[in-house]
C-alpha cells in the first residue's frame, strides 16, 4: 500500500486542495490517520481534518461529482503551483 507523504499537497477527486500535515495514530486500533488541512477558505471555518490513510487513497467508483476524472481519493500534486496556474488558465477559457 502507498503511504501519504507529509508536508505534500494533494488533490480531492472534487477539485479541492489539501496540506498534509502529520500521520496520527488511533488510540484504540492504532490506524494510521491523515492530518490534513484545506488549501481554501470553507464557509464553516472548519481548518483541520482526519481521515483514516486507507480511506484517503483509496480507489473511488465512478460518480458524478468526480470532476476531476482522478481514480483515488486524494491523488498526490507534484507541483502544486504549475498545477494552480494550469488551471486558471483553463477555467477562462
Amino acid at each position: 500500500m502507498d503511504t501519504v507523504k507529509i508536508g505534500k499537497v494533494y488533490r480531492h477527486f472534487k477539485g479541492n486542495y489539501y496540506f498534509v500535515e502529520d500521520i496520527a495514530y488511533d488510540s484504540e486500533t492504532q490506524e494510521r490517520m491523515v492530518v490534513y488541512k484545506p488549501l481554501y477558505d470553507r464557509e464553516d471555518g472548519r481548518s483541520l481534518w482526519i481521515r483514516p490513510e486507507k480511506m484517503f487513497l483509496e480507489q473511488i467508483p465512478e460518480r458524478p461529482d468526480n470532476i476531476t476524472g482522478q481514480k483515488s481519493r486524494f491523488e498526490l500534486v507534484n507541483d502544486f503551483d504549475t498545477q494552480k496556474r494550469k488551471e486558471e488558465i483553463y477555467d477562462r477559457h
